[in-house]
């Protein structure tokens, strides 16, 4: 992931309409979203160098913005409009790739293009979590068009690509597919891709951990986080136990490098060993899944303790009041998106963890206050104090956080 890189231009002008709805028709799909009370209420990766070490994992402050005050919860059956939505927006599939289809999401309402590489496997990861939510052939076949649009478009294994954790996103999400497809495709894209990172990053320069990118001048949390969840999920697939080592080879340097007793995950130590980056909710969310991913592994580390530690900061400095609805991350186009990376994890964990009464009714709350600012399309952006807006074109990777999280709720309701 990278900003300069992967910056997406954002343009005004009018919204068009909305594509042809393709499981109910446009008309459908208006007629369900009204009915399930679609009425808008008004209210008043990036890594390296975005943030100072010491500074929170938050973008500008939101003060003088309304929150929604008499939103309802949104229903598992709502939950899978919001994944419609999104793939009658921005899924796009366009040929054949053997006996099967090929797909990607287009970047932009637009349609200038497909998404960039790691903030397309993100967009895949949505549609599996909505898919473990509300399972149907739909949802389980476009997960395999979009797996073959990435094959099309990259190839099978990524050695090319000098960012680390772009690499770490796509075999993150291949292997999270295998578990639903049982496809072998996608687990060999899963390893093979690791095993690149894995030798072409790992050392024990600073105490051990992955490089962010190639250079090797940083090592960074959004590279090693999901790297960990990563091996844990290639380490239930085949029994490979060398897997396993190796989380928790990763884990033991992030514990003793990134992770703080106040329960901030740093984003970044450059090759000196000084802290480069504060924390950010994807990184704060994926180390949370790191936990989860090792915690019955190795109970007596009791990485619950670290997890709910990291929630605990998340909640209590990563929101706009304590407890409160998470922070805008619109830095720049490649931090939009982050919430949803938090929201999967997050959600994930409470499940497994079966901490729903200590942190369900946030989560809850914030799912709440996403759902209630859609627009008139049906459309969730990251901004989730504010209503969102049908003049503007909205890109694909900002509206994926509304989507994981209302779905991401229904792990453990």
């Amino acid at each position: 992931m990278k900003i300069m890189k992967n910056n997406v231009k954002q343009t005004g002008g009018a919204l068009g309409v909305l594509r042809a709805f393709k499981l109910m028709g446009r008309a459908g799909c208006g007629l369900l979203l009204a009915a399930m009370g679609c009425m808008v209420v008004a209210s008043g990766c990036k890594k390296e160098g975005q943030l100072a070490a010491g500074s929170p994992g938050t973008s500008a402050a939101v003060a003088g913005r309304k929150l929604v005050t008499n939103a309802t919860l949104p229903t598992r059956a709502e939950a899978l409009v919001a994944m419609q939505v999104y793939n009658n927006t921005f899924y796009n599939q366009y040929g054949t790739y053997g006996p099967s289809y090929k797909a990607y999401y287009w970047k932009d309402q637009n349609h200038t293009g497909r998404m960039d590489f790691w903030t397309q496997a993100e967009a895949i990861e949505t549609l599996i979590d909505a898919y473990n939510i509300n399972p149907n052939v739909d949802l389980k076949n476009k997960i395999s068009y979009l797996y073959n649009g990435m094959r099309d478009g990259y190839g099978l294994t990524w050695e090319s690509n000098i960012y680390n954790d772009d690499i770490i996103w796509g075999s993150l999400m291949c292997v999270r597919a295998y578990a639903i497809t049982n496809d072998g495709g996608m687990l060999d894209m899963a390893k093979n891709n690791f095993a690149i990172v894995w030798n072409r990053a790992y050392d024990t320069a600073l105490g051990g951990g992955l490089w962010w990118t190639t250079a090797k001048q940083t090592k960074n949390a959004c590279v090693n986080a999901p790297a960990i969840i990563c091996a844990m999920k290639l380490y239930a697939a085949t029994g490979d136990a060398s897997y396993q080592t190796k989380a928790k080879l990763l884990m033991d340097w992030m514990v003793a490098t990134l992770y703080t007793s106040s329960g901030e995950v740093k984003g970044a130590i450059n090759a000196a060993g000084t802290i480069t980056e504060g924390s950010r909710s994807y990184t704060q969310g994926t180390f949370i899944g790191a936990c989860d991913a090792l915690r019955l592994q190795y109970p007596a580390v009791n990485y619950a303790a670290m997890a709910n530690n990291v929630m605990n900061y998340s909640k209590n400095n990563m929101c706009q009041t304590p407890g409160g609805i998470l922070l805008d991350e619109y830095d720049t186009a490649d931090t939009q998106g982050f919430k949803g990376i938090f929201a999967r994890w997050a959600c994930i964990y409470v499940h497994s963890a079966g901490l729903q009464s200590t942190y369900g009714s946030w989560l809850d709350a914030n799912a709440t206050q996403a759902w209630s600012i859609r627009n008139s399309s049906g459309q969730m952006w990251g901004k989730w104090a504010t209503r969102t807006p049908d003049g503007t074109i909205l890109n694909a990777f900002e509206t994926t956080p509304g989507v994981a999280m209302v779905n991401g709720i229904y792990w453990y309701r």
